[in-house]
């Protein structure tokens, strides 16, 4: 008579619920940057965007269908961090350049990846890619306001708030996102039979 062993391995909904709650709170921390001077919280955005994208990335590797998109929105959060950690500027408009070609960027990816999702992740999949399109196209509108204003009287308060603030909805709504699909998989809904 044969048991089946108890297995130790942790299954893909755990792990992608960890992901979850890990980019939520990046998100925390990115709500923080406007109590940190602006070469500390130039390093703050480049350590959460390579935590980020290295979150995404591991949660992108247990997904099935929309892996190679999946790791391609986590490079490009990665690629953003990096740009800030190994280029830390103290200049707020560089800064906001960058995020705003990272939300465009991931935005495009997203939505080229809900072509192959299905039922409620497809609607995260797309909130996600809206959210982060809406926020870059936001701040490039507001990006040649914003350079006359810094070059006037350098960064405001309401500024930094601000742009902490579409930094922080970006991952919070990415958090939520990969709750979404980890309660997808683990209620193996008809819609969604595997991780996306």
């Amino acid at each position: 008579m044969s048991s089946a062993a108890p297995s130790t391995h942790t299954p893909r909904p755990t792990l992608v619920t960890a992901a979850g709650i890990a980019i939520i709170l990046l998100g925390i921390g990115a709500a923080s940057l406007p109590f940190l001077d602006r070469v500390a919280g130039n390093r703050v955005v480049g350590g959460l965007l390579l935590a980020g994208g290295i979150v995404e990335m591991f949660a992108a590797t247990l997904r099935d269908q929309t892996k190679l998109l999946a790791l391609v929105a986590g490079a490009l959060t990665t690629a953003a961090g990096a740009l800030f950690l190994l280029n830390p500027v103290a200049h707020f408009v560089p800064t906001l350049s960058i995020v705003t070609a990272w939300l465009l960027a991931r935005g495009l990816v997203l939505a080229f990846t809900t072509m192959l999702a299905h039922g409620s992740v497809r609607k995260w999949i797309a909130i996600s890619a809206a959210t982060d399109f809406a926020l870059g196209l936001l701040l490039l509108v507001g990006l040649s306001i914003s350079t006359l204003i810094v070059t006037l009287f350098g960064p405001t308060t309401q500024m930094v708030a601000s742009f902490a603030w579409i930094l922080a909805l970006s991952f919070f709504i990415t958090g939520g996102l990969l709750l979404e699909i980890a309660s997808c998989e683990r209620n193996n809904d008809d819609d969604e039979p595997t991780l996306h």
